[in-house]
């Protein structure tokens, strides 16, 4: 089966590696729009570093998920300071913000020109300006995708900025970045990743090259991603989990996703909810109810099989069941603190909405078999 493979032009990936990205930003711009969470003090450090190098850097804040004013306000800030160079320092909110800035710095017009679902869709038609992505998590792999997704408070929904023209011109993937993060977002963060290891797996659009990235992706996660959570400093887990992170990123772009993303979409631009932890709760009845329609519709399906790959790289047993990575993630959920989705507010009367939203998201196309309204409704139910 043929397939097409794209992703950023050149990773960097170690720990102590942050220290590379400084030259590599001086050989492609002068003044830069630092993308952060919140502020820069984060930061500080390598923008006494970029200035040293004569790279000046014009910050933007990002204060949660990134919403269309936010970019628009990017955009202008970019060309106000003459800016010829992005590079985001943060969560995947942060390199989907400054992803996003990148490609309309490069391209005319509104961002809802050229967005999916509720914007024109129109193709970017030109090469994004140079971008570099650098993680402070270890979560989306956003810095090898090629789409920012990106929340509109008109409509209510998150939806995709996408083209190849949008890969980062460089990633760098320090893993000692990510030894300061609470438990409780190493838990979100960190099954976020294994999702965008366990959906491309099942994709109808998996291939033999993300094949790869995803078995030892979710190899990795299972093993690292307790210890991670115990102790944030165990330099090996964590590394395994940037690796872990990293190999989803570049899995999803190519192989695409589920009906965990599906929902998570629409959840995200109603509700106040971290997309890692959206995920998080929606994984195992994602899972669950794909298995179960899988076996009761298309009983013969090799995506079964990929199922039960699933359970044995999760659970290190050579014997288990696709119902045995259910519940692996099930238990790990638990023992990781993961909240239900009322917290953020959802509830029963929501559920009819974000069915008929979630039944429309582009991630859909990709999940291994079409659900039905009711299995839909049973996914989020279970969250809940």
């Amino acid at each position: 089966m043929g397939f097409e493979f794209a992703t950023a032009g050149r990773i960097l990936f170690g720990p102590g590696v942050l220290k590379e990205a400084v030259p590599e930003a001086g050989r492609m711009g002068s003044r830069a729009l630092l993308v952060t969470g919140g502020g820069t003090q984060r930061g500080a450090s390598l923008i006494r570093s970029l200035a040293e190098a004569g790279v000046t850097c014009i910050p933007l804040p990002v204060l949660g998920e990134p919403t269309l004013d936010l970019v628009r306000g990017g955009v202008r800030s970019a060309r106000e300071q003459n800016c010829d160079l992005v590079i985001s320092f943060g969560g995947g909110s942060v390199i989907d913000a400054g992803k996003a800035v990148a490609a309309l710095l490069a391209n005319d017009g509104d961002v809802t020109g050229y967005l999916e679902v509720i914007g024109d869709g129109k193709p970017l038609l030109r090469p994004s300006v140079p971008f570099i992505a650098i993680p402070t998590t270890a979560g989306t792999g956003a810095e090898v995708t090629k789409n920012a997704v990106l929340a509109s408070q008109e409509h209510r929904v998150k939806a995709s900025l996408r083209s190849p023209f949008m890969l980062p011109r460089l990633a760098v993937v320090d893993p000692e970045l990510t030894l300061d993060l609470p438990p409780s977002l190493t838990a979100s963060t960190g099954l976020d990743a294994l999702t965008q290891l366990i959906e491309p797996f099942v994709s109808l659009r998996a291939n033999a090259m993300t094949d790869i990235f995803c078995a030892e992706g979710i190899r990795l996660a299972s093993g690292a991603l307790p210890r991670a959570f115990r102790d944030g400093h165990n330099r090996e887990a964590r590394a395994d989990m940037s690796l872990a992170s990293l190999l989803g990123g570049l899995a999803l772009a190519n192989a695409g996703l589920g009906v965990v993303h599906g929902f998570a979409a629409p959840v995200g631009g109603m509700f106040p909810a971290p997309h890692g932890a959206v995920c998080a709760a929606l994984l195992a009845g994602g899972m669950d109810v794909n298995i179960r329609a899988l076996r009761s519709r298309a009983p013969q399906s090799e995506t079964l099989l990929r199922y039960e790959t699933v359970a044995r790289l999760l659970t290190g047993k050579s014997s288990a069941a696709a119902e045995d990575g259910v519940r692996w993630v099930q238990e790990t959920c638990a023992n990781l603190g993961i909240p239900p989705m009322r917290v953020y507010g959802i509830t029963d009367v929501d559920v009819p909405a974000l069915v008929d939203k979630a039944s429309r998201a582009s991630s859909m196309k990709s999940n291994p078999i079409l659900l039905t309204s009711g299995e839909l409704h049973e996914v989020l139910t279970r969250a809940l």
